[in-house]
Parts: structure tokens; sequence; C-alpha cells
């Protein structure tokens, strides 16, 4: 499966300084916003602290290798790099990967649009913190992780807590009104992804913590197993060798 050239996030995302200058400083405020004023807070405090008990949780329902998706800061990468698990993180922004690199994870600086290591051999594939919305087209997305999946791996999406489906233009933008440039984004919550998701196997969905989670298969040979529940014993196993958005309610701009 060729994997669509969509270039423009990860330009966007590259050039964003205010995000860049909050992950290094480890902390907010941070919002993606709209023209027309609309704000949504990104989480940059969770991002930047390790792997809390919701996002352990999803970790626990991993398989095999695993492939984290616009990893920002790194704490998926570092935990699962400390149990011992065969994980890489990708992502735009370069603060993003020095961050993840310096927890002791392994991450590149890299487009999911881009060719990547492993491909279609991959267990698992992390598209957490609303990264569903990675470049505006949740199909061309769904697309490019089937080619990242072996037949029948598992896709752990994060989805937006309402039921929504949106494109936006949005700009990156601190409490200074320092602004990144402009670039597409898109909200889905469960439902909405799930109509995207034709020809893949529904494995679960849940809440944990106030966060929204979906699990689907990838199209072709189904795993050992259908489900995404955790496992009673995770497997260890050696060591492979790049933004995050939040996926909570927007505020309107005051």
């Amino acid at each position: 499966m060729s994997a669509p050239r969509v270039a423009e996030p990860s330009a966007a995302w590259a050039a964003a300084d205010p995000y860049a200058s909050a992950l290094r400083a480890g902390r907010g405020p941070l919002f993606l916003r709209r023209a027309d004023g609309w704000l949504l807070p990104l989480e940059v405090e969770r991002w930047c602290a390790r792997a809390d008990a919701v996002d352990r949780d999803v970790l626990e329902r991993c398989e095999g290798t695993v492939l984290d998706v616009g990893c920002g800061p790194g704490r998926l990468v570092a935990e699962l790099a400390g149990r011992g698990r065969a994980v890489l993180g990708i992502d735009v922004s370069e603060a993003a990967v020095e961050h993840t690199l310096r927890l002791g994870g392994r991450a590149l600086h890299r487009s999911v649009f881009e060719p990547l290591p492993g491909e279609g051999r991959w267990d698992t594939v992390l598209l957490m913190d609303g990264n569903i919305g990675i470049g505006g087209d949740p199909r061309a997305l769904l697309d490019r992780v089937a080619g990242l999946l072996r037949p029948g791996g598992l896709l752990i999406a994060e989805t937006a807590p309402v039921d929504v489906d949106e494109r936006v233009r949005v700009h990156i933008t601190d409490a200074h009104a320092t602004v990144s440039a402009p670039f597409t984004w898109a909200r889905l919550g469960t439902r909405a992804l799930l109509r995207y998701a034709r020809g893949w196997e529904r494995a679960g969905q849940w809440t944990s913590g106030g966060r929204r989670f979906a699990a689907l298969r990838s199209p072709g040979s189904r795993s050992a197993g259908s489900s995404a529940e955790p496992p009673k014993r995770t497997a260890v196993i050696s060591s492979q060798r790049a933004r995050n958005t939040s996926a909570g309610r927007p505020v309107a701009d005051s």
C-alpha cells in the first residue's frame, strides 16, 4: 500500500515554536486556535509527565512491537521501553524527539506519511492524545496506519470525549499570542472513527479517567486474540530501533 503524500502537517508542526518552547519548559498554557477564536487547550503538563494510570492501562493492551505515532515528549515510549518492550516513537517536532531520547526512549524525527522502519510489520500502532486528527483526513491516516501494521495488527486510538467529526484549520498558540504556521487538524469521537474505519475489525472501546479509546484490527487475517483486553501477563521482548493534541473540550476565547 503506498503512503499518501501529506507534507503540510509535518512542516507546520516543525515550525511551531510555541509548542517546542512549551515542551522544553514542561508546561503550558498552549492551545490550538481557530481563526474564529475557538481554543482547544493542550495538556502539556500531562504529556511531559510520566505515564499515568490511564496510559498504563492502554499500554497493557498493546501487543508485540509498538509504534507510537505523534509520540510527543515520549512518556509512552519511555514507559514501554522501561518494561523491555520493543517500541519506537515518531514525531515531527525535534523538541519532542529530543525529550523522548532524554527519557531513554527511541524516537525518529519523522512524519507518519514519510517512509518508516518496519512498514507492514508493526504489531501495534498508537494514536494517543487525539492524534487520530493528524493531517485532517482520518480516512487517509487510517489507510497509512494499515500499511504500517501487520495484517490483523492492532490500532489503539484516543478519541474526543464528545461525539464530534470535524476538520479545522488551526494554529498553535501560547499565552503570549505567539502562533505557529496554520495546519489542518481533525477531531473525532469514537462513533465517527468507526464510520471511517471501513474494513477494520472492531476490537473494543472504553472510557477511563474521562478519556475515550477505541481499538481496531487492521484489514487482513485475525490475530490469536481479537479483543484489546489487557493480557494477564505482558510478554517481554527485545528492543528495536517522531504533536499531540488533547482530546478535551474546546473553550471559548476570552
